[in-house]
């Protein structure tokens, strides 16, 4: 059972001007595609070989097979990330925005905070809204880090390797970031918060 390149959620323009079409073309068809076949070849003929992505980045991290962490784990957040993201972003339900304000204060405090965290994140990784029971909180994971690896389960994610940004900012992450905030997907997180079984890797 090979690990699949999931379908993009949305139209490749979709999230135009904030992220060009380019960029996902490149991101989705080059970055997130390598990191799939990559960990496909490095399952097959393995006993990992019929696991699915989920069993996969766990099993990699606990035997410290970081060749292999680093395929399957890009290939996981890759996958979060565009489910991250959405044309329509609204704002997040009575429960979650519940726990935002609880957590963070306000809104636009945990805005702010997820904000400064991946602008500030020294490096290429990823900036992690997390849920640990009804408690929330910001972090960051360098280059391949994930979630599945812990006990708190991500509800949105925002990649800040360069390739999210670099052809349509250059260098200005801030630009970039500033664009995506307008971008999260709340209707997926909502889901994801109430549900942890919601959105695992599909097959």
């Amino acid at each position: 059972m090979a690990i699949t390149l999931l379908p993009l959620p949305y139209a490749q323009d979709a999230l135009e001007p904030a992220i060009s079409a380019e960029t996902i073309g490149f991101h989705y068809g080059k970055h997130h595609k390598g990191y799939v076949d990559k960990a496909n070849a490095a399952i097959k003929g393995t006993p990992l070989d019929d696991a699915n992505l989920n069993a996969v980045v766990k099993d990699a991290a606990s035997s410290k097979d970081q060749k292999l962490f680093n395929a399957a784990a890009q290939a996981w957040n890759h996958g979060f990330y565009w489910h991250s993201l959405t044309p329509q972003s609204g704002k997040p339900g009575s429960a979650l925005a519940a726990a935002i304000d609880a957590s963070f204060g306000s809104f636009a405090a945990m805005t702010e905070k997820l904000l400064t965290e991946a602008e500030g994140h020294f490096g290429s990784g990823w900036a992690w809204l997390l849920a640990d029971g009804d408690a929330l909180s910001i972090a960051t994971t360098h280059d391949a880090g994930c979630p599945l690896t812990g006990t708190a389960r991500p509800l949105l994610v925002v990649d800040v390797w360069e390739h999210a940004y670099y052809l349509d900012r250059q260098n200005d992450r801030k630009a970039y970031l500033t664009a995506a905030a307008g971008l999260l997907n709340w209707n997926f997180a909502d889901e994801r918060f109430a549900d942890p079984d919601f959105w695992v890797y599909p097959e």
